[in-house]
């Protein structure tokens, strides 16, 4: 798998879908980070450094991780953008259809971050390398709704095995365009964040491809 091909595929499904991939961004994250922050504001106001306004950060703080799926979602309609099929920015609550998915959405999550920080503290190079294992488990978890969430990040380790390096490296290639987004004072964000997102939508195409071939 080469890096260049991947990001090829993903400016090729984001051709004429860039106005769709900025909206998109803009509402998730608005979402993602206006909600919390309006909360955080309400309660406590401007910042005193108070013990009291620490507590209730800590309300926005359980917000925002309940918010977490909103992100899954995100992931889930780009790569959908990748299969050529039929969106819309409102397919960003598709996590929130029912209290099943939400839950095991969020469960998903957490286990993921429980084994990586367990890793960790091992030290931090084995802690990178299975984060980088369990990248795929939110798609293999969308493809296949019959899973647990250890069925997920188990496939997602399997299909991990020999691209990680890959992987890391196509996350890298990206360092140059975030400086760059940055200097934008982070407006630039809204059109990075969806070429990531999708490149990392096509690396999954491409690892299943790989395996349909393999098994062939």
């Amino acid at each position: 798998m080469r890096i260049k091909e991947v990001k090829q595929g993903a400016l090729a499904a984001l051709k004429n879908r860039w106005g769709f991939a900025v909206l998109l961004t803009f509402v998730t994250y608005l979402i993602a980070a206006g909600i919390p922050g309006l909360i955080d504001f309400l309660i406590n106001g401007f910042p005193s450094g108070s013990e009291t306004e620490y507590s209730q950060s800590t309300l926005a703080n359980i917000v925002s991780l309940l918010l977490v799926p909103l992100f899954f979602s995100y992931y889930w309609v780009l790569l959908r953008l990748v299969r050529g099929e039929s969106v819309r920015v409102g397919n960003v609550f598709d996590s929130f259809s029912s209290a099943g998915l939400y839950f095991r959405t969020l469960g998903l999550y957490l286990l993921t971050i429980i084994y990586t920080v367990l890793w960790s503290i091992l030290l931090i190079i084995p802690g990178i390398i299975k984060s980088l294992a369990y990248s795929q488990a939110y798609y293999v978890f969308r493809d296949n709704p019959d899973y647990s969430v250890n069925q997920s990040i188990t496939e997602s380790r399997r299909l991990m095995n020999g691209y990680k390096w890959t992987y890391f490296l196509l996350l890298l290639s990206f360092i140059s365009w975030g400086i760059l987004s940055i200097i934008t004072l982070g407006i630039g964000l809204l059109w990075l964040v969806p070429y990531v997102t999708t490149s990392l939508g096509v690396f999954y195409e491409k690892l299943k491809a790989n395996e349909t071939e393999v098994a062939e």
